[in-house]
């Protein structure tokens, strides 16, 4: 029947306060121990070493990346995983320039130069006057920066890099229409991550993690960098082989790997600049990550509307009733004909319905003109192939 009066929210990690109290204390009850949370809102804890209750309706990510979520296993469930795409965008943005000015001017080690003069030196001057010429970088104009991934980190890179005087190559064969407007027009079309590692001076990854982009730049195609490149990593660690930077380094093949994700292999290596992942490590994007996905979930558990969930299609449906039905099923035919039957036999009317999929799974949302009955919630559930009924009546 009817979701509780009060939505349990057990929170995992910090989460801004900002973000929380989108979610209105009367109808909400958040803490870090709920016993049968309706909804978990997280940022980095591993929710794969965790028993996630059975009364879990949705799962927000204070973030991009969802790994440390079971995503398809909670598809099965019929449970949405939520996350904030961009929420964290400029923070990203702002650190991979540091990245390439670090590298550009050779600023670590040249810090690490002037960390090791002692202050009583009396020839300290000296020293430093004789020790800055190996430390002599280049400027960023009119050299060429590969992007590869062109969502809205990438779109924000190529654009502040276009504005310092660089020309920027960009590869991205699954850009969204979104992200093309707001590409700039001067960014250039590579039609490879090939192309796009032959011809750079930088080149910097903004892609997910996922089977096709694991070991993306590896020991073959890290080959193709020119000579004393310098490759930034600000996406996840599994999208460059380790162990090939390691070589190419070595090789002089590469003069820096700028990286936000240390690594033992990496531990210790000259031409390694490796940050503890600080992306999205500033008070504005902790502030909106939190926002953005506190609004969306919060929009689900109450209107049953989808925005931005990893594992489900992205719907929204305005009110026609405020008796609203929610159901998620695997993607296979007849099921609408088999929900809306059901309905029918039931003597509802159906206001409105939409129905959307995404590969195995598909949501829908119907709009009923009379309260749901215990008994149509338990038989919309017994058809074969639904994963999760929600009854949602309108809140006053």
């Amino acid at each position: 029947m009817p979701d509780s009066k009060v939505f349990e929210i057990l929170v995992l990690n910090n989460i801004a306060q900002v973000g929380l109290k989108r979610l209105p204390a009367e109808h909400y009850s958040v803490h870090k121990d709920a016993a049968h949370p309706d909804a978990i809102l997280l940022r980095s804890q591993d929710l794969h070493k965790m028993n996630i209750p059975d009364s879990v309706k949705a799962i927000g990510r204070a973030g991009a990346g969802t790994n440390n979520i079971p995503v398809k296993a909670m598809g099965e469930r019929g449970v949405p995983v939520f996350n904030a795409p961009g929420a964290n965008a400029n923070a990203v943005k702002e650190l991979v320039l540091a990245g390439m000015l670090i590298a550009a001017r050779n600023l670590a080690p040249a810090m690490e130069f002037v960390r090791a003069i002692k202050s009583e030196d009396e020839d300290l001057a000296k020293r430093v006057e004789e020790g800055k010429k190996q430390f002599a970088g280049l400027e960023l104009p009119q050299h060429t920066l590969g992007v590869i991934g062109l969502g809205k980190i990438g779109c924000l890179v190529a654009d502040a890099a276009i504005k310092l005087g660089m020309n920027v190559l960009g590869y991205d064969p699954e850009i969204t229409v979104e992200s093309a407007w707001s590409l700039p027009a001067q960014v250039k079309k590579a039609h490879s991550i090939d192309e796009v590692l032959k011809a750079s001076h930088f080149v910097t990854l903004h892609v997910p993690l996922v089977a096709q982009t694991r070991n993306m730049v590896n020991a073959k195609n890290i080959e193709l960098m020119r000579a004393g490149g310098v490759l930034l990593n600000f996406s996840r660690e599994g999208i460059v082989d380790s162990e090939a930077v390691v070589q190419a380094l070595a090789a002089n093949r590469l003069k820096y790997y700028v990286t936000d994700f240390p690594d033992s292999r990496l531990a210790g290596v000259s031409g390694v600049i490796a940050l503890p992942h600080l992306g999205a490590s500033t008070r504005e994007a902790e502030d909106n990550c939190a926002v953005m996905v506190a609004d969306q979930v919060r929009d689900y558990l109450e209107h049953g509307n989808v925005t931005n969930a990893v594992n489900f299609p992205d719907m929204s449906m305005p009110r026609e009733s405020p008796y609203r039905i929610a159901i998620a099923n695997a993607n296979v035919p007849s099921m609408v004909a088999q929900i809306s039957a059901t309905i029918a036999a039931a003597g509802m009317n159906i206001h409105n319905m939409l129905n959307k999929s995404k590969g195995e799974m598909a949501y829908t949302l119907v709009d009923v003109d009379s309260a749901a009955t215990s008994k149509l919630v338990a038989q919309l559930g017994a058809i074969e192939g639904v994963l999760a009924v929600r009854y949602l009546p309108l809140r006053g």
